[in-house]
């Protein structure tokens, strides 16, 4: 049966009422515009610095090796690092960015022509 006991059942009201401010407080936080702002800046950053790192990849390849960091200069071939890394072909990838940049302008002009 239910415990009837007034001081009991108040202890119960009291931890009840500061679950729910609790909750309510971090409903408020999760929801105020400055913490969406925040989370939105720090997903951005994070889609950036991963944009960045797979661009960095593409264009100059696998990571450099340490053991050629300290001994290796970018236009002296006498430790073979450029056998082992070589450049990637750019092309494809401007071809893209034109084609972006082609596509992008076009849609521009057109809702330009059209509105």
């Amino acid at each position: 049966m239910a415990d009837t006991d007034p001081e009991a059942l108040e202890k119960e009201i009291e931890r009840t009422r500061a679950e729910l401010a609790l909750t309510v407080d971090a409903i408020a936080d999760r929801v105020s515009p400055k913490r969406v702002a925040e989370r939105g800046v720090a997903r951005v950053k994070a889609n950036a610095e991963q944009l960045v790192t797979a661009a960095r990849d593409m264009v100059v390849g696998v990571a450099f090796p340490a053991k050629f960091a300290e001994q290796a200069s970018y236009g002296d071939d006498e430790h073979g690092w450029q056998d082992d890394y070589p450049a990637r072909n750019l092309a494809p990838i401007l071809i893209g960015v034109g084609a972006v940049v082609v596509v992008g302008a076009a849609i521009a002009l057109w809702r330009r022509r059209r509105g």
